[in-house]
């Protein structure tokens, strides 16, 4: 594994420019520095997005990792007033009503990078390779233990839940703990009632579970997620789950994000963990050398030790995310009323006001966190706006 890591990041350091790396202190870029490092007779370059005002601030991890392998460092603290001016380029910059909030500090950090370098290698693509997603270990515990309640029961038991009244809900976000039953527990019961880890997946990954509620006069297009006559036939749950990732988010959200963000600002970047030989390793190991001890990427975690203390980079996923849940109701707010307002929706004729409306009540009122979906409809309207309705 190791040596398939150090040929295609050795392959992709290959350049006539000056050359560095994203950094965010996790496990698939750590691993990329890492290599790089150990392949360069100078400090590479890192690059690094921070935020003051989140619990755990990724730029510290980066930071530390940083250090440790003697890299060359730089980081940017982003703020709203950043998250502001960077909204009316993003129509223009994706092009398309592109809806993953991470990309205001993708193109925040792609500034940053291309201030002293002209290519950047990145880490993205190691979740899909290696089954690191958060809901890769969460889908198959349930799963695991939800196959041995007879559906009837589950069935009954996720209605008992979602019907825990309000109050209740809002008695816990007093208590200071927001989330715990309108988001954890209701998320929960949702999927503890589907028949199959298919159902239980799909509906995790559907930002919008009923769009077509949303989208006036439309009509969901059959894609490879809806149709299972197209998917192939794996004997392990866990193996289907890479393969539809890696099918659909990684190239039409992933690498999109990364690469119109870094092409905004004259950046190349390059991805190793794409290269085909190590795809192909990938695809040959058996999923306990993948998923281990609740925990992903255990493979490519036994190559980081070697180079990086374990204390460093075994602390929760976050990357390049922003808190966008509490900035849409705090500096961002203003921007959001006027973008969601009832009547400017009804005028575009394209989406129904009353569920964008309800959800950012109850977004407002900390009754649930609906950001993923208040974010498409802001890029949607911010889209039209910029002359492309």
């Amino acid at each position: 594994m190791e040596e398939l890591l150090r040929t295609a990041v050795a392959g992709q350091m290959i350049a006539d420019v000056p050359l560095g790396v994203f950094l965010s202190g996790g496990i698939d870029s750590s691993t990329v520095v890492a290599l790089m490092q150990a392949q360069s007779p100078r400090p590479i370059r890192t690059f690094s997005i921070g935020i003051h005002d989140i619990v755990s601030n990724e730029a510290e991890f980066a930071k530390a990792v940083a250090r440790h392998l003697g890299t060359e460092h730089t980081e940017f603290y982003v703020t709203p007033k950043e998250v502001m001016e960077g909204i009316p380029r993003l129509p223009s910059l994706y092009d398309e009503p592109f809806a993953d909030s991470s990309q205001i500090p993708t193109y925040l950090v792609s500034q940053l990078a291309r201030r002293d370098v002209t290519v950047c290698l990145t880490g993205d693509g190691g979740d899909e390779v290696f089954c690191g997603y958060n809901r890769h270990v969460m889908l198959n515990s349930i799963w695991q233990k939800a196959r041995r309640v007879p559906l009837p029961l589950r069935k009954g038991l996720a209605s008992l839940v979602r019907a825990i009244p309000a109050s209740w809900s809002e008695k816990v976000l007093r208590r200071g703990k927001p989330g715990i039953l309108t988001e954890q527990l209701q998320k929960f019961a949702t999927i503890l009632a589907y028949s199959d880890p298919e159902s239980m997946y799909l509906h995790l990954t559907d930002i919008w579970n009923r769009p077509t509620e949303l989208v006036l006069g439309s009509r969901e297009p059959p894609t490879l997620l809806s149709d299972r006559g197209k998917w192939p036939a794996f004997v392990n749950f866990m193996d289907l789950l890479m393969y539809l990732e890696a099918s659909t988010s990684l190239p039409d959200d992933m690498l999109v994000k990364v690469d119109r963000a870094a092409m905004g600002v004259s950046l190349e970047t390059r991805v190793p963990y794409l290269d085909h030989r190590l795809l192909e390793f990938s695809w040959r190991l058996p999923l306990h050398m993948k998923l281990r001890d609740g925990a992903g990427k255990w493979i490519l975690r036994q190559v980081l030790y070697r180079h990086v203390p374990r204390s460093l980079v075994d602390h929760p996923k976050s990357g390049f995310g922003i808190p966008i849940d509490i900035w849409l109701k705090g500096p961002l707010r203003d921007w959001v009323e006027e973008m969601l307002d009832e009547g400017k929706l009804l005028r575009s004729g394209f989406l129904d006001p009353n569920p964008v409306r309800e959800r950012w009540r109850e977004h407002l009122e900390g009754r649930r966190k609906w950001q993923p979906q208040l974010w498409g409809v802001l890029m949607f309207q911010s889209w039209l706006e910029a002359g492309n309705g």
